[in-house]
């Protein structure tokens, strides 16, 4: 009995000890790891009132949640072309940019002539940003052939709507000299068509644009549109313009208009390493959801379209992300 009771002592003794041995190695393991280490990642996006910056927003939350380590943080700036800026600088990390912007910066023309960012990388696109030509229904004005002599809001001088603007007019055959140009922004142009100072406005953005339901409100708004073959030209010429179609029912219009357009891009530089890359991409797509949720504009976001009008080389990651299947 007594030899009994010392076995059992002694088992009991082992195995406290053999536990307590193994509560150790788990509480050094614990000790011994080690946080990822932070990855600041700073993105520029646009004004706060604009559909860029809640979208930067959504994209630094999903990345805080889904990178370890990720620090990013959204901030409001002066949009596409400061944003260039910004990442020239190296001020920040991704930007929110249009195709078009990008495609000017890497080649160093328009607004970037002799000041090209020959590093600058894309990448995803992301959904249409639409060069809306708008006008008054009473302005009788139904194609570009008709602005000879016209007073037409071109975009802010050295943006990228001017740019739009004037590569259009071109398509048609129109120059600057044929009208009455006047650069204003698309705020600007909308309070003009309204006061009835302008015959007709470019606007580039998302629609429906809130300008020109305003608008749509007080007066008969109407899109003069852009035909498949002018388009089509445009395309072959500059590889960054998407065809879109501009719905029945948008500011009361009663049809489908044809316009062309740009699309919304995030941007980087060659700064940005090929694993980063991957795992931005591979977040943000991942995470489609919280995007769309930020603004309507996104609702079109999806990975078989993120290459769609890629106007700049893209990252190596995020190419090897987008081409997975």
């Amino acid at each position: 009995m007594k030899k009994l009771l010392a076995v059992a002592l002694g088992m009991t003794v082992m195995a406290t000890v053999v536990a307590g041995c193994g509560g150790g190695d788990k509480k050094d393991a614990k000790k011994d790891a080690k946080p990822a280490a932070q990855k600041f990642i700073n993105i520029a996006s646009g004004g706060t009132s604009g559909t860029y910056f809640p979208l930067g927003a959504a994209v630094a939350d999903i990345l805080n949640k889904n990178i370890a380590g990720a620090n990013a943080a959204n901030q409001s700036t002066g949009a596409s072309v400061a944003n260039v800026n910004l990442l020239k600088q190296g001020k920040v990390d991704i930007a929110f940019i249009q195709n078009d912007i990008a495609y000017y910066a890497a080649n160093g023309t328009e607004m970037f002539k002799d000041k090209q960012v020959a590093n600058l990388q894309g990448l995803a696109t992301l959904y249409p940003e639409t060069v809306q030509i708008v006008t008054l229904k009473k302005s009788g004005i139904k194609s570009v052939k008709d602005f000879k002599g016209k007073r037409i809001a071109v975009g802010a001088a050295g943006s990228g709507t001017e740019a739009n603007a004037r590569q259009i007019m071109a398509a048609y055959g129109i120059k600057y000299e044929d009208c009455k140009v006047q650069y204003l922004s698309f705020g600007e142009a909308a309070a003009a068509l309204k006061d009835g100072n302008v015959d007709v406005g470019f606007v580039t953005a998302g629609w429906p644009t809130a300008a020109i339901q305003e608008l749509s409100t007080q007066h008969e708004v109407a899109l003069v549109p852009v035909e498949d073959a002018v388009a089509d030209a445009m395309i072959k010429q500059y590889p960054f313009y998407t065809k879109v179609v501009v719905k029945a029912g948008t500011y009361k219009l009663p049809e489908d208009v044809k316009q062309v357009a740009v699309k919304c891009m995030l941007a980087v530089t060659d700064k940005m390493d090929e694993k980063t890359g991957y795992d931005v991409t591979k977040a943000i797509y991942s995470n489609l959801d919280r995007l769309k949720a930020a603004h309507k504009a996104a609702a079109v976001v999806s990975k078989p379209t993120a290459k769609d009008g890629m106007s700049i080389k893209l990252n190596a990651g995020a190419e090897k992300f987008l081409n997975e299947k």
